[in-house]
């Protein structure tokens, strides 16, 4: 039997049939997605968007994160439609209404990213006794991340007014939940929040789904050192 090789940029098709011969079952691009898998379009350099491609004038590969979205990709769509995404900084950028579009086939998956889910899947899952201890407190240098990080990460998933909700420092935004006790001594200006047990809370008080807090974690730079916190957080929670 033919073995698939995986791309760089991988078509959904590819990146399916990849993932069907390193697991034995059928995968799709509903599939992709729930396991929090992040689709990226090719941008070709547009005149009318400086802003979004600043020295990229061939175009770059933007992120497809925000949650609607996913969903309308999850559900079945026939084309992309892309509102919210990540400039050629990867800062993130909402597009001008109603969005970009683009065709199906357009879509890519990374390689890095499709490779790591396989890994994931075939590592075997621990028994209670195996389970690893808990992470150790971070340290004071990443003790948590502020507030406009918070709103780039999470906002577009709560339905709530975040930014408010981190000011009022209401049920797990303040001292006793998500928010860091020791940053806001001298003001509430230098207040962080940790970041996993801010997602965590959201995802079980809130009821934000997992997908797009595990897409957080993967596709914001600030949160990358925060990963492996976040994956250990959520073996030991089974979840």
């Amino acid at each position: 039997m033919s073995t698939t090789v995986l791309p760089f940029r991988a078509t959904t098709h590819e990146a399916c049939a990849w993932l069907e011969q390193q697991t034995g079952s059928p995968w799709t691009l509903a599939r992709l997605l729930e396991h929090a898998l992040t689709p990226y379009v090719w941008l070709d350099y547009d005149p009318a968007y400086p802003e979004l491609f600043g020295e990229a004038n061939g175009g770059y590969a933007a992120p497809v994160f925000f949650r609607d979205d996913i969903a309308r990709l999850a559900a079945g769509s026939d084309d992309v439609l892309i509102t919210m995404t990540k400039d050629a900084y990867k800062i993130v950028a909402t597009l001008p209404a109603p969005g970009f579009t683009r065709p199906l086939d357009a879509l890519r998956f990374q390689k890095k990213d499709v490779e790591r889910l396989a890994k994931e899947l075939a590592a075997p899952v621990p028994t209670q006794a195996e389970q690893p201890p808990a992470a150790a407190p971070a340290a004071e240098s990443r003790s948590g991340i502020g507030k406009q990080e918070v709103l780039a990460a999470f906002a577009a998933h709560a339905r709530m007014d975040l930014g408010k909700a981190l000011d009022d420092a209401i049920g797990i935004f303040g001292d006793d939940g998500a928010r860091v006790k020791a940053s806001v001594r001298k003001s509430k200006r230098n207040a962080v929040w940790n970041p996993v047990t801010l997602a965590l809370g959201l995802n079980d008080v809130y009821r934000v789904p997992l997908g797009p807090l595990r897409r957080a974690f993967k596709t914001h730079d600030f949160l990358l050192e925060w990963e492996d916190d976040w994956d250990q957080s959520l073996r030991l929670l089974g979840k």
